[in-house]
C-alpha cells in the first residue's frame, strides 16, 4: 500500500469515533440520577434524552429513535427486552376540601361512592377502576386532573405522576388494593445488548465501575494489573521506612531520661545546700 492509499481511519494510533446514546421516558420516570453517573463514567459519550408519552414510547424503540427507554410495564417481549426497575405506589388524586383529605391512605372500598376518572392514557393497567365510571373517558391525564381540580371525581394513578401535575387546590392519598405501575427498562431485542445499552444496564442496576460490562470496563483490564502492582508496593514501603525512625525515637529516649536524671540531681544538690548564716 503506497502512501496515497492510506487514510487516517487505517491507522491504529486513530480512536474511534464516539457516539451518542439516546434515551427515552415517559412522564413520571425521573432519569436525573443515572444520567449524572452516565456523565461521570463515560464522559465523551454524550447522553441525549427523549421525552415520550407512553403510548409513544415503544415506537421510538422500534423505530430506532431511541436506543433505551424507561418504560412502564407490560412491555411486548415478541421483539423488545427489559428489566424491571422499581414499583409505583398508587395514589388518588383529590381536592384539598375532600373528605380523604383528612385520612393517611384510603382503600380500593373506600372509592364506592366516588365517580372515578378513567384517561385513555392510563397507566395501572386496570379494564375498570373502582367507584363509579364517568360518562366519558377523558384523554389524558392531564385533561383528568384539570376535572379533578372542577370537582367532577377523582383520580387513582403512580405517585410520580400525581407530583407531575400537582396543583396548590389538589392532594393525594396512598390508595390500597389497587394495581401498581411498574417502571423498567427497555430496549430492541437482541442475542446481546449493544455496549452502550450494557454500560446503562450496569448503572441502573448499580454496578460499581470495575464490574460493569461494556467499553468501559474493556478499557479498565488494562489498567488493572499496574494498579495491583502499585498497591502491592505502596503496602510494603510504609513498614520498612518506619524501621530507623522508629529506631531513632527509642533511642532518644535514654538520652532524654538521662538529661532528666541530671536535671532532677542537680536540682537535689541546690535543695540540700546549706543556708547561708547571717
Amino acid at each position: 500500500m503506497t502512501g496515497s492509499d492510506a487514510s487516517p481511519a487505517d491507522s491504529p494510533a486513530s480512536p474511534a469515533p464516539s457516539s451518542a446514546f439516546r434515551l427515552a421516558y415517559v412522564p413520571g420516570v425521573t432519569p436525573s440520577k443515572w444520567v449524572r453517573v452516565w456523565t461521570e463514567r463515560l464522559p465523551d459519550v454524550p447522553l441525549t434524552l427523549l421525552a415520550v408519552t407512553a403510548a409513544e414510547a415503544f415506537g421510538a424503540l422500534r423505530d430506532g429513535a431511541a436506543d433505551a427507554g424507561l418504560v412502564r410495564l407490560p412491555v411486548d417481549r415478541d421483539d423488545l427486552s427489559a428489566i424491571p426497575l422499581y414499583t409505583e405506589t398508587t395514589v388518588v388524586v383529590i381536592p384539598k376540601d375532600h373528605l380523604f383529605a383528612a385520612a393517611e391512605e384510603v382503600s380500593a372500598e373506600d372509592l364506592a361512592e366516588e365517580l372515578v376518572l378513567h384517561p385513555l392514557d392510563d397507566t395501572l393497567g386496570w379494564e375498570r377502576p373502582p367507584g363509579r365510571p364517568a360518562n366519558e373517558r377523558p384523554e389524558t391525564t392531564a385533561d383528568a386532573i384539570e376535572l379533578v381540580a372542577a370537582g367532577v371525581g377523582v383520580l387513582a394513578l403512580p405517585q410520580s405522576l400525581a407530583r407531575l401535575h400537582h396543583r396548590k387546590d389538589l392532594t393525594y392519598r396512598t390508595l390500597t388494593e389497587v394495581p401498581q405501575s411498574r417502571v423498567a427498562l427497555s430496549w430492541p431485542a437482541a442475542d446481546e445488548a449493544p455496549d452502550l445499552v450494557e454500560e446503562f444496564i450496569g448503572i441502573v442496576r448499580g454496578r460499581t465501575v470495575n464490574s460493569t460490562r461494556g467499553r468501559r470496563a474493556e478499557a479498565l483490564k488494562g489498567q488493572k494489573q499496574p494498579k495491583e502492582q502499585k498497591a502491592s508496593q505502596k503496602s510494603g514501603k510504609p513498614a520498612r521506612a518506619g524501621k530507623p525512625g522508629a529506631g531513632a525515637r527509642t533511642a532518644g529516649k535514654p538520652a532524654a531520661r538521662k538529661s532528666g536524671g541530671a536535671g532532677g540531681a542537680g536540682r537535689g544538690r541546690t535543695s540540700g545546700k546549706p543556708r547561708k548564716r547571717s
